[in-house]
């Protein structure tokens, strides 16, 4: 059995840390990334203009900009957009005609993430890479051993360098990034939640500055107990 090209692990323990280091309250970021660690930040997946045959990534604060309202590190996309329809089959020309991807950290995002986190460890050769969700598997993987989450969130575990964090871990056409990625030192954690259009990073104080830093991304200083809930957008107004 393998994913993304990576044979898929019976051991599972690995990943028990990260189970039992979520002691947050479901819906904050603790309740995702074990709250373990000295800082966290928020990546935002980018919206798309399409241009011809090409997607090109657009910043959540340009669509701030048009709508009149404010990139914070709690803002959600309804509220940053105004409209529940924009969450999934709606868009904004000219500023942007695809949403953010809801569970799925592009693969530009990922390889500029991974590039980071690749220093911000002794063990880059060795991390872990856990899927959720299992709607488009095969048979062969109806029997995998999964890594137990609250919320219906087990996973499928996988195993590379960090460099595989830009691996689809789902059969063609569709696309999907590992959910979770750590290294075998522990010194981060990568979550992306599948209800969520961001992706949620622990780390030192001097690992999520680097990552807040990186120009290739739209990161964002997060807090353990804030929301990642996308009606919970505590400045910008509800959408009607």
């Amino acid at each position: 059995m393998h994913l993304g090209g990576l044979p898929v692990e019976d051991d599972v323990s690995p990943g028990v840390w990260i189970a039992d280091g979520r002691t947050g309250r479901p819906g904050t970021v603790a309740g995702l990334v074990p709250s373990v660690f000295e800082a966290y930040a928020r990546v935002l997946h980018p919206a798309y203009r399409y241009a011809g045959d090409d997607d090109l990534p657009v910043r959540w604060a340009d669509v701030a900009a048009h709508n009149g309202t404010v990139v914070h590190p709690q803002a959600q996309w309804a509220a940053l957009t105004g409209g529940l329809e924009y969450l999934s089959s709606d868009s904004q020309p000219p500023v942007w005609d695809g949403a953010p991807a809801e569970g799925h950290l592009p693969v530009e995002a990922a390889a500029a993430l991974a590039s980071v986190l690749a220093g911000r460890t002794t063990t880059p050769e060795h991390c872990w890479f856990g899927r959720s969700g299992s709607a488009y598997d095969g048979p062969d993987l109806a029997g995998a051993p999964q890594l137990a989450l609250a919320g219906g969130r087990d996973a499928v575990l996988v195993r590379g360098s960090v460099r595989d964090a830009v691996r689809n871990l789902a059969p063609e056409p569709h696309e999907q990034s590992a959910n979770l990625w750590w290294p075998a030192d522990r010194a981060w954690c990568v979550v992306t939640d599948l209800d969520c259009m961001s992706t949620y990073v622990g780390g030192t104080a001097a690992c999520i500055a680097a990552v807040l830093a990186e120009p290739a991304l739209e990161a964002l200083p997060a807090r353990p107990d804030d929301s990642t809930a996308w009606d919970r957008d505590p400045v910008n107004p509800p959408p009607p």
